[in-house]
């Protein structure tokens, strides 16, 4: 099959898109913004959320699902939420249609007015709360841990598939507790999980920070993330976790009776990740031949493909095919034989290899004289021939799959390091974002209007305070007053 992508090094937007479209992840939808999630792309975020859930279960969440639509009057009740929402808001008006009288077609029943309009939620945070003031009486009922998978609706104008659309997948966390401290080490924990997630199943190395205050999410006191960095030296937020104080506790009057006698209002957390981390694994190591998957979220792991002339050729290898076939199952390895008669094998070859399955058998008439298979990698494209008798099939891709695993992301970490740059100047901060990109580490006042400033001149936010960087006297790189550290810069998605 002809691939017919276009270079990274020429066009990454480009080559990114067409990747999408050629390796059957996603399209675009008839409504302007959507996007159709294909049953290849499907299976990958179908691993991706499985893993996950296991994650949150093994850490004590439960998942529940509560209404698509919110009622216009609960968004107005935390200000800072509503006005960070505002612009991106869906709202239903009406809720019947009917025949036109002049038989133009079908309308809106202009007497089927709402008498509140509703919110196609951009966010649960406010049903939710609303709800948990019904759950919530006593210090017993604490800590409540939910997680919800559902889909969201924030209108964008300028959208990528995956990366930024109108309606988009995720998941979302909501946590009730106690304490402030609760609450706090619940936040840190899910940005936690997030990063384990994404550098031990992604492959994505990622920095675990905190977002300045022009960056946080609306309605909390504090927002933690994991950023990671894309092939083009662009950034992309992949999940974040929020410490959302008393502010929805207040917003809804959810009060608690406390174990030492009179009430309190609850503590809180939301955390999600959402579809954009298809976006991420693709970005962060496919490469000019297509889709580089990591093994742990590759829907197909081992791809065979049988090499003939004739059915009695077919029929030989097979045999041989389901004994190896039935191996790798047994040994949890996701397997598929490809022996479709309609198209030839060098076909095939370069399919498996646009879609990214990380390890492909050939086997033919002289592979079965010779007891041998040609196993191909795809992140490095490398071949060899393997003796069947030498050692167990499954033992060897098990192997394999985990040197696969461990090698994209080792890549990707090496990636990231030769694109994190430390600037001490407003010069060389121009210069390495125009010309290297990647994350920057610079000195930076800690005010807004600095911040902004940055962003007016060069498009580049604060992607996070790194929880890891040094406490040290600096001065900021655009106004030279005072700092106690650096903080990560970068042009993002």
């Amino acid at each position: 099959m002809s691939k017919g992508l276009p270079k990274r090094s020429e066009d990454y937007s480009l080559w990114y898109n067409e990747l999408v479209k050629k390796a059957d992840l996603a399209e675009n939808s008839p409504v302007r913004g959507c996007m159709v999630i294909k049953p290849y792309g499907y299976s990958i975020w179908e691993k991706m959320q499985a893993q996950l859930d296991k994650m949150f279960k093994e850490t004590g969440h439960t998942n529940a699902y509560f209404p698509l639509f919110i009622p216009k009057s609960f968004l107005s009740k935390e200000a800072s939420h509503v006005e960070g929402f505002a612009k991106e808001c869906a709202v239903v008006t009406h809720y019947r249609l009917k025949n036109a009288e002049d038989g133009s077609g079908i309308i809106v029943d202009p007497d089927a007015k709402l008498e509140e309009e509703l919110i196609v939620r951009p966010t649960s945070e406010t049903v939710i709360w609303s709800t948990y003031k019904n759950w919530i009486q006593s210090y017993r009922d604490l800590p409540l841990l939910v997680n919800q998978w559902a889909n969201v609706v924030r209108w964008e104008m300028r959208t990528r598939l995956f990366l930024r659309t109108t309606e988009f997948l995720w998941q979302e966390g909501h946590t009730a507790h106690a304490t402030s401290k609760e609450a706090m080490d619940e936040t840190v924990r899910m940005m936690n999980v997030y990063a384990q997630f994404a550098e031990e199943y992604m492959a994505v190395p990622v920095v675990k920070g905190k977002k300045t205050e022009n960056e946080r999410f609306a309605g909390a006191d504090e927002t933690f993330c994991i950023e990671a960095m894309m092939q083009d030296g662009k950034a992309l937020q992949a999940g974040t976790s929020h410490f959302l104080g008393q502010n929805f506790a207040k917003a809804f009057d959810v009060k608690f009776a406390i174990k030492e006698g009179g009430l309190d209002y609850v503590w809180g957390t939301s955390w999600g990740v959402s579809t954009r981390l298809m976006g991420a694994l693709i970005m962060a190591h496919s490469d000019d031949n297509g889709l580089v998957l990591p093994p742990k979220l590759a829907p197909i792991q081992v791809v065979i493909v049988p090499i003939y002339r004739g059915e009695a050729e077919l029929e030989a290898i097979s045999v041989k095919v389901n004994e190896i076939v039935a191996d790798l199952r047994k040994a949890g390895i996701s397997v598929k034989y490809d022996n479709r008669d309609t198209h030839k094998p060098g076909w095939k070859f370069a399919e498996y290899e646009l879609k990214g399955v990380p390890v492909r058998i050939g086997i033919g008439p002289r592979d079965l004289e010779n007891g041998t298979v040609e196993i191909a990698r795809r992140d490095n494209l490398t071949k060899e021939t393997f003796a069947l008798d030498s050692q167990p099939i499954a033992e060897k891709i098990i192997a394999l799959l985990d040197d696969i695993q461990e090698g994209i992301f080792k890549k990707a970490m090496d990636f990231r390091a030769s694109v994190t740059t430390e600037v001490n100047t407003w010069e060389e901060f121009q210069e390495v974002l125009e010309n290297k990109g990647g994350f920057i580490s610079a000195h930076w006042d800690g005010t807004s209007e600095t911040e902004e400033k940055i962003k007016e001149l060069t498009k580049a936010t604060i992607r996070c305070i790194p929880l890891d960087r040094k406490e040290e006297n600096g001065t900021c790189v655009l106004t030279g007053k005072p700092s106690s550290g650096r903080v990560y810069f970068a042009k993002a998605y």
